[in-house]
């Protein structure tokens, strides 16, 4: 739970106001879907012993478009030529409200929910009678269970445009929802809209930020609010005053989305969507809250000095974090293991906790390929292309790094120091958000490799996010981040690829194939795939599915290689046909990673079977053939679909050290810009430089195009038009 939420855990009695521009459609109609969510959340709540009162806009947008239905229907073609009047708004609203409440009561019949109406004006609360009436009344129905549903009754109201400035006790549901709040001591007010919360400028605008926690002696002056919603009186100024007001005296507020299917929830399970307004929010301290966007700035910032830096000052930089590593080796240590300890008390699976765990050795080895990385071609800035387009006009394809990098990753420390130091060589800013079961590992080793980066680059060139509430803010910064990788499980990597228009580079799944032809060495073949499943079997270059010819089935070799299997301690599942063969469990799924001593079997007929099953179940990652017979196997290598096909090598070799990429940020199973491991490579774009001598195109008539290929080793020569006094950089 958010720390700036920990106020819901207290919450019973919950004020849900639901604007027009959520339970209508852009056309007017209603917006079924999103209200069968909402009632649905609200049926939630309700079983679950909360007290749930429903304030509803949306009549007058309804009454409207069923009364335009009802004109165009009655009136005749020349009707039509003449100039439409304005509907009356207080017809609309009397002709909505009661569509719109036959809605709820249906939907929330469905759910086994009951719901009353009450339908109130401005004038009944300035009667202290009736305020009590109303209190007592709705008690009762939250006691029976069930929902009553508020909404103002425009058909009778006798208040007056600008709603603003009326001296009535509410202008709107808005308003009407804070009062209520008040009123009946409701412990939270839900004002859900078509935005996620309060920004600092227009939603739409790049920006644009959203504002978690609204504190009124700095955001009353900083917010301006654009125009009113696209159906309702109000909008978000009308949401802020209702939300100010009410949280001043005492009931907190949450302006959040009514689009998304579970918002609610996520309000009452403390999670940081939305806007909070909070009667102590100015005493509150938050050393993230405008942490997103100034995280990535800075980060870019850092990036473009380390740039600026010679290709030996970065080397440094390189070095001298590999020593810092190894200097505080005990430290991380001692830090490492406080969170495997945590992890096993906690109940975390075995795999988990083997990517968790930093092994004898690992600080020695990371240092050992930082050293390698750093002693490595310099990455940026290298011609890849030289082209002479016309004489005296020189074009250079470039390398240059991709800007600031995001990465997520779950459960290995090791990954955030391999990850820095590919920025670091790539001339990448970098933000790192790891799994909280290493939030110690993690915070050390960051710790100590920022500190290696000269105050001429800034520390702040890697970031650490250590809240998971900052991700979707992060997501949302494609003005400011380039590249996103997941590193981390299927639903980690399906999430964010759902949640942001920014790239995302990586995989989902790591289904690894090993193949075993009928022409195989089976010496070679139990060798190898039984490093490919137990060498690491957490990893995901790891053998999850071994595929066998069917001609081998009787075969001492194949018997023999299923039983150092099992007495290696790997546990068999089969497919049908193994199932049958072998009296092995059956595998209910081709398509399912185990990251454990576990592996499914099945036979194929051949070859082409073989990459049949690969290009279908597979996860277009590693996957592996041993044979004998090097047609097959280049069958095998050309036609399978992955980022990694072998030939009588473990799949465990999928992996940037032992590709000599130094290290690895990930590995990627996309088909644009990277794909395998990606090290240093795959974290470089493109630059294109020009150098001239005062060309123009004017029409392309003076330009005598050569597009000549140049060496790119051969050094620049004076050409003819150099002795004019035109220079050829």
């Amino acid at each position: 739970m958010d720390p700036t939420r920990l106020f819901v855990k207290d919450a019973k009695r919950i004020i849900v106001k639901v604007g027009t521009a959520v339970v209508t459609r852009s056309d007017g109609r209603l917006a079924v879907g999103r209200i069968g969510v909402l009632c649905e959340q609200l049926k939630e709540l309700n079983s679950q012993g909360f007290e749930v009162i429903l304030v509803t806009s949306g009549a007058v947008g309804v009454g409207r478009q069923r009364l335009k239905y009802r004109r165009l229907v009655n009136s005749s073609f020349a009707d039509l030529q003449k100039p439409q009047q304005e509907l009356d708004g207080k017809a609309c609203a009397a002709v909505g409200q009661s569509g719109l409440m036959a809605l709820y009561d249906a939907l929330f019949s469905q759910l086994d929910v009951a719901s009353s109406q009450l339908v109130v004006t401005d004038r009944d609360f300035k009667d202290p009678g009736f305020r009590m009436q109303l209190i007592d009344t709705v008690n009762s129905l939250l006691n029976l269970r069930v929902v009553p549903v508020f909404n103002e009754n425009d058909a009778i109201s006798t208040r007056r445009a600008p709603y603003e400035d009326s001296s009535g006790i509410f202008w709107d549901n808005d308003s009407l929802a804070a009062l209520l709040a008040l009123e009946l001591k409701a412990d939270l007010l839900v004002l859900l809209s078509d935005v996620e919360g309060l920004y600092s400028g227009p939603p739409g605008e790049p920006h644009s930020r959203i504002i978690h926690t609204y504190i009124k002696e700095t955001h009353q002056k900083e917010i301006t609010f654009g125009d009113k919603s696209r159906v309702g009186r109000g909008g978000m100024t009308t949401k802020v005053k209702a939300a100010v007001h009410s949280s001043d005296k005492g009931t907190p507020v949450v302006i959040t989305s009514g689009f998304a299917t579970d918002n609610i929830i996520k309000v009452l399970r403390g999670e940081r969507i939305g806007t909070v307004f909070h009667q102590d929010a100015h005493l509150w301290v938050y050393p993230q809250e405008a942490g997103a966007r100034d995280m990535a700035v800075s980060a870019r910032e850092s990036s473009r000095r380390l740039q600026s830096l010679s290709s030996e000052e970065r080397r440094k930089i390189l070095l001298d974090i590999a020593d810092a590593l190894e200097a505080n080796e005990e430290l991380i240590k001692t830090e490492n293991k406080a969170d495997v300890v945590a992890a096993q008390k906690a109940g975390y699976e075995q795999s988990l906790i083997s990517r968790l765990t930093l092994k004898p050795g690992k600080i020695s080895s990371l240092s050992k390929s930082i050293r390698v990385l750093a002693d490595m071609e310099d990455p940026i800035g290298q011609v890849l292309k030289r082209t002479e387009l016309a004489d005296g006009l020189i074009l250079d394809k470039t390398s240059c790094p991709l800007g600031v990098l995001l990465i997520v990753f779950e459960s290995r420390p090791d990954a955030l120091v391999q990850i820095a130091s590919l920025a670091v060589r790539s001339g990448n800013g970098l933000l790192l958000k790891g799994g909280k079961e290493a939030m110690r590992s993690n915070a050390v080793l960051h710790k100590i490799i920022t500190r290696a980066i000269p105050d001429s680059v800034g520390q702040k060139l890697i970031g650490l996010v250590t809240s998971r509430d900052e991700i979707p803010d992060l997501l949302k910064l494609d003005d400011v981040i380039d590249l996103v990788i997941p590193r981390g499980s299927n639903q980690l990597v399906s999430q964010i690829k759902e949640s942001t228009k920014i790239p995302v580079l990586g995989h989902s799944d790591g289904i690894c194939h090993v193949y075993v032809d009928k022409s195989a060495n089976m010496d070679k073949a139990k060798h190898v795939v039984l490093d490919a499943k137990t060498d690491y079997p957490a990893a995901c270059n790891a053998m999850e599915t071994l595929l066998v010819h069917k001609e081998l089935v009787e075969t001492s070799g194949f018997r023999d290689l299923i039983s150092q299997l099992k007495a290696q301690g790997v546990t068999l599942y089969g497919g049908r046909q193994a199932n049958a063969k072998l009296d092995l469990p059956l595998a209910h799924t081709f398509d399912h990673e185990y990251n454990s001593m576990a592996c499914t079997v099945e036979f194929v007929d051949d070859v082409h079977a073989a990459i049949n099953h690969i290009n279908h179940h597979g996860s277009a990652h590693t996957d592996c053939i041993i044979t004998e017979d090097r047609g097959v196997a280049e069958v095998f290598l050309h036609q399978v679909d992955s980022a990694a096909v072998f030939h009588n090598a473990s799949t465990r070799f999928c992996d940037g050290a032992r590709f000599g990429l130094g290290a690895e940020v990930g590995i990627s199973t996309s088909r644009i810009h990277a794909r395998g491991p990606v090290g240093v490579e795959g974290l470089l774009t493109t630059k294109w430089i020009l150098r001239g001598s005062g060309q123009v195109v004017d029409g392309d008539k003076g330009v005598n195009y050569t597009h000549k290929n140049l060496p790119l080793n051969l050094p620049m020569k004076p050409t003819t038009s150099q002795a004019n006094g035109h220079m050829k950089s």
